[in-house]
């Protein structure tokens, strides 16, 4: 019987409950589709701390192999890590990980040679349906030469070339507390920060896919708790909180704020541009805040608004040469790690802004912090498109308003601006919100919300 996938390949990647939505014999055939695509005659493969992630991760191997390719396994890493092989070694990359959903589910993120995105439009539906069919037939005739499979170490590569992008040697020394939420942030943190001025508080590095202390998933308030206070505790600089495959990073500072992912894509922005001579463009989604372009065109750069979504950041990375980009969600992609996101590097920018001077971490970042922010906010509706045709009602027509469909709808004044856009898998809508004052926000967060949830 053919495999359904429409419920496991989403748009960026593969990811299911295992073993039931599916399991290693699937991870096989995706093996060999993935070196059917894309013609390799090498490939790399990493997995996160899973319980189920080294058997799929080597079943897939198996099957790239009976396709005769040579395949390169490197272990238990990152997904920055494997984007790094992938660029470093110039193969196409497989890194099996569900990021930080429960520990039944699993998942693949797949990258042709020099780490660039393989989503829905760019051969994963080719991938699904070769599964598909060959989950019915059988799989296809073993290459004439099979693959060889061996074994890689790169973390100590990975952790130097991130270092040579980021000077930290001159800083004062820093306490910082990093909350890996046992993920693979507690297998890169220690290699990455070794021989730096850095005093690291560890919490919660043992790996354990089953996620014993909090989810780790970082953009949940509930899950820095833990972080904020031992940041106090401490009396430390600052606080990194990781994801479960350590490639979003979240900051927060001496007094266990947060830090917006905003501020931290101006900061690093400002820096990209400092290092590149006071040019270059720097790509943000349209739910950044105003403060990111601004930054960028006070520094010399040249601001490019995108889509929400790491495929478009991507794409425009690529098209423009864009030297680096930002997302609300704190995912963070540079040029000169093969337009990849790595929250690690990110890191290392805020640690090394911070450590060049001698204030705090919440004064350094109150110049990029200008706005008031509503947040995402999530509604769930029973019909997506009558919701939007409402707001659209209500604000068109306005002297004081423009309106664009880049991503949902952004409904835009002199002194605000909210987006609302549907999820592809949820029937939710998710507002953003932005003024120049809090009053301003949370009046047309409120009247957005009325109209959404009418």
């Amino acid at each position: 019987m053919a495999a359904d996938l429409s419920q496991i390949v989403k748009a960026y990647d593969v990811r299911g409950v295992v073993p039931d939505q599916w399991d290693e014999s699937l991870a096989e055939l995706f093996g060999a589709a993935f070196v059917e695509l894309t013609g390799a005659s090498a490939i790399v493969v990493g997995h996160d701390m899973r319980p189920s992630s080294p058997g799929l991760s080597g079943a897939f191997a198996r099957g790239a192999a009976a396709r005769g390719a040579d395949v390169t396994e490197i272990g238990l890493c990152s997904t920055d890590q494997l984007y790094y092989a992938s660029g470093a070694l110039n193969l196409p990359g497989a890194m099996f990980t569900a990021s930080h959903n429960p520990a039944q589910y699993n998942g693949i993120k797949l990258c042709r040679a020099g780490a660039a995105p393989v989503g829905q439009d760019t051969g994963l539906a080719e991938i699904r349906a070769l599964v598909e069919r060959w989950s019915e037939t059988g799989a296809p005739e073993p290459a004439a030469r099979p693959g060889t499979v061996t074994r890689r170490d790169t973390l100590a590569d990975y952790a130097a070339h991130l270092r040579s992008l980021v000077d930290l040697t001159t800083i004062r020394p820093l306490k910082v507390v990093v909350d890996a939420g046992n993920g693979m942030g507690g297998h890169t943190v220690p290699s990455v920060f070794t021989g730096l001025p850095l005093d690291l508080v560890p919490m919660y590095f043992e790996l354990d896919g089953t996620f014993p202390n909090h989810e780790a998933n970082p953009l949940d308030p509930a899950n820095l708790v833990d972080l904020q206070q031992r940041v106090r505790e401490e009396g430390a600089d600052l606080g990194l909180a990781f994801d479960g495959d350590a490639d979003r990073c979240f900051v927060v500072d001496q007094n266990g704020d947060p830090v917006s992912p905003s501020a931290v894509t101006a900061l690093v922005a400002a820096r990209e541009l400092a290092r590149n001579g006071g040019q270059g463009t720097v790509i943000h989604n349209l739910i950044t805040s105003w403060s990111v372009p601004e930054v960028v065109r006070e520094n010399g750069g040249t601001p490019e608004r995108t889509r929400v979504g790491h495929s478009f950041i991507k794409a425009e990375m690529a098209r423009t040469g864009a030297i680096f980009g930002g997302e609300h969600s704190a995912h963070y992609y540079f040029r000169d790690f093969w337009n990849a996101d790595t929250g690690m590097l990110a890191a290392l920018h805020v640690l090394a802004a911070l450590g060049g001077q001698p204030g705090t971490l919440s004064a350094l970042v109150a110049q990029y912090d200008r706005y008031a922010g509503s947040g995402e906010i999530n509604s769930t509706v029973a019909d997506q498109a009558d919701r939007l045709a409402a707001i659209r009602a209500a604000y068109e027509g306005r002297d004081d308003v423009t309106l664009d469909d880049l991503d949902g709808l952004t409904v835009s004044s002199a002194d605000w601006w909210f987006n609302v856009r549907p999820s592809n898998t949820e029937p939710l809508l998710r507002l953003n919100a932005e003024a120049r004052d809090e009053a301003t926000m949370t009046k047309i967060r409120d009247e957005a919300l009325t109209i959404i949830r009418a």
